[in-house]
C-alpha cells in the first residue's frame, strides 16, 4: 500500500512524500527499506534518527527529520490497525447462528447476530445477548447470563448463575463461578462448606487465559466495569473488584477482599483475605500484601510496605556485606571478639 493509503486509514497527518510504498510493518530495531514503523515518545528519537524504515507513524511533537510520517494522536493504536491491514489480519466476526455441531439447550435465548461455534455447550436457561461469539468448547452452565458483544474464547467455562455484562472478553480456559475454596475442620477432617453465591463481571471487562474466578459463598463475588486481568490470575470468594482495575499475572487474590478503583496489581503478586486496598494504589511485583492499604499507596516487598520504606531497606541490605566488615574492623579495633556485643 501507499503511505497516503495508510495515513487515511487511521485518519492521520501525512508529512512529506504519500506516493511510498509500503511491503510490511516492523519495529524501529527491525524495519528496513519498504517497512513502516512507529515511534510513541521522545526516549526513542535516536533511533529515529538511525531508521532505515521508508515511513514512520508518531505523534505531532516528535520531530521528523526529514522522514514520511504519519501523524495521529495515539501512534501504537494506529500501528496496530496498520500492521493488520498489511498482514491481512482484519479482525472478522464468526458467521452468526448456531453450528449444528454445538449444543444448546432449547430453554437458552440467544440473541440477534449471536454466534455459536461447533461443540460449544449452552446450558438450561441461558441468555445470550445480541452479537455475541461463543467459540468451539465454550462451556455455559444454568441460568447464566450474557450482555451484548460478548466473546468467550475457546474452552471458557461459566459455571451456573455467572452473570457478565456486556462487551465483555474472556479468554481459552478461564474458569468463571468454580467453587470457593472454604472447608470447616470436623472430626478430624476437612468438611468442605458448599459454595452457593455466584460471579458477576461488570460491563467492558477482560479476562485472561487460565485466569479463575470463584463464586460467592452466598453472594457474589464481583468484578467492576473495565477492569482488565491478565493470564493466570486467582479471585478468590466473596471479592469485591473495583473499576478500571488491573491484575497482572500470576498475582492471587484471597476471599472476601475488596479493591477499590483504578488499582493496579503488579505480577506474582499475593494477596490475604479479608483486606481493603483503597482506591488508585498500585502494588509492586512479588509483593506480599497482609494488611489493609491506603487509597494512592505505592506498596513493594514481602510483607509489603510504602515503596519508600522499601527502596531505603533493599538499599540498606545492598550495603550489609560493607557493614558487616565495618562492624569487624570496630570489634578488632577495640579488642573484641565476634561473640562480643
Amino acid at each position: 500500500m501507499k503511505v497516503r493509503e495508510l495515513a487515511q486509514l487511521v485518519q492521520g497527518k501525512l508529512v512529506g512524500d504519500g506516493e511510498v510504498e509500503i511491503r510490511g510493518a516492523r519495529t524501529l530495531e527491525e524495519a528496513g527499506p519498504g517497512d513502516i514503523t512507529f515511534i510513541e515518545d521522545e526516549k526513542h528519537t535516536k533511533q529515529l534518527l538511525t531508521t532505515r524504515a521508508s515511513a514512520v507513524v508518531a505523534c505531532e511533537s516528535l520531530p521528523v527529520n526529514g522522514h514520511v510520517v504519519i501523524q495521529v494522536a495515539d501512534p501504537l493504536l494506529a500501528f496496530v490497525d496498520i500492521v493488520r491491514r498489511l498482514d491481512g489480519r482484519e479482525e472478522r466476526c464468526p458467521v452468526s447462528g448456531i453450528d449444528p455441531d454445538a449444543r444448546v439447550d432449547p430453554s437458552a435465548q440467544v440473541g440477534e447476530g449471536a454466534s455459536i461455534q461447533a461443540f460449544a455447550k449452552i446450558g438450561p436457561d441461558v441468555v445470550i445477548g445480541r452479537r455475541c461469539r461463543i467459540f468451539s468448547g465454550v462451556v455455559i452452565g444454568r441460568g447464566c447470563r450474557l450482555g451484548d458483544d460478548v466473546t468467550l474464547y475457546p474452552h471458557a467455562v461459566l459455571y451456573d448463575w455467572t452473570q457478565v455484562g456486556h462487551r465483555v472478553i474472556v479468554h481459552a480456559n478461564a474458569v468463571l463461578g468454580a467453587d470457593g475454596f472454604g472447608y470447616r475442620l470436623r472430626e478430624g477432617r476437612h468438611v468442605k462448606v458448599p459454595q452457593l453465591g455466584r460471579v458477576e463481571i461488570e460491563d467492558d471487562v477482560e479476562i485472561g487465559a487460565c485466569t479463575t474466578i470463584d463464586r460467592g459463598t452466598f453472594g457474589e463475588t464481583r468484578i467492576g466495569a473495565g477492569t482488565k486481568i491478565d493470564n493466570l490470575v486467582q479471585i478468590g470468594h466473596n471479592c469485591r473488584i473495583g473499576r478500571h482495575n488491573v491484575l497482572i499475572s500470576q498475582m492471587g487474590i484471597a476471599g472476601s477482599s475488596r479493591t477499590g478503583d483504578y488499582v493496579v496489581v503488579a505480577g506474582q503478586v499475593g494477596i490475604v483475605g479479608h483486606i481493603q486496598i483503597g482506591a488508585g494504589a498500585m502494588i509492586g511485583g512479588q509483593a506480599g500484601v497482609t494488611k489493609d492499604v491506603a487509597p494512592g499507596a505505592h506498596m513493594l516487598g514481602s510483607p509489603a510496605t510504602p515503596e519508600r520504606d522499601q527502596k531505603r531497606i533493599l538499599m540498606t541490605l545492598e550495603r550489609l556485606p560493607e557493614i558487616r566488615r565495618d562492624l569487624r574492623r570496630i570489634k578488632q579495633h577495640l579488642g573484641m571478639t565476634d561473640g562480643e556485643t
